[in-house]
């Protein structure tokens, strides 16, 4: 959970970053522009993906650590989620490729959906 928010804590700092040149005027190239133009809307759409489906792995390791579950299992899917979703980022940051994104974002899925199953 914990890797999760420096993940999202991370993306933050890159888009305050990539409006820098707009906001404040910090780092715009010399015709004016922002150089994190194109990034900016992918890093936002991301960021807000982080508070959508990874709102139900956080409810789920929250029930795990109530229950005191150690299950290997629980710690394997929980890590395969979070390297997901940092693959998710990258993808869906540095490029527009919607298959990849949609793949990786199956995978995440996947490992939550099991870690739920566990519960049951």
């Amino acid at each position: 959970m914990a890797t999760h928010v420096l993940l999202s804590a991370f993306l933050y700092v890159l888009l305050t970053v990539a409006r820098a040149p707009k906001i404040w005027g910090i780092g715009k190239r010399a015709d004016g522009s922002n150089p994190w133009a194109a990034f900016e809307p992918r890093i936002s759409a991301n960021l807000s993906n982080q508070f959508e489906w990874p709102l139900f792995f956080h409810i789920a390791c929250l029930l795990f650590i109530v229950s005191g579950s150690g299950d290997p299992k629980v710690v394997t899917l929980s890590w395969v989620f979070i390297l997901g979703r940092v693959v998710h980022s990258l993808v869906q940051i540095l490029s527009n490729n919607v298959r990849v994104r949609g793949l990786v974002f199956t995978i995440n899925f996947l490992a939550v959906i099991a870690l739920w199953a566990m519960m049951l």
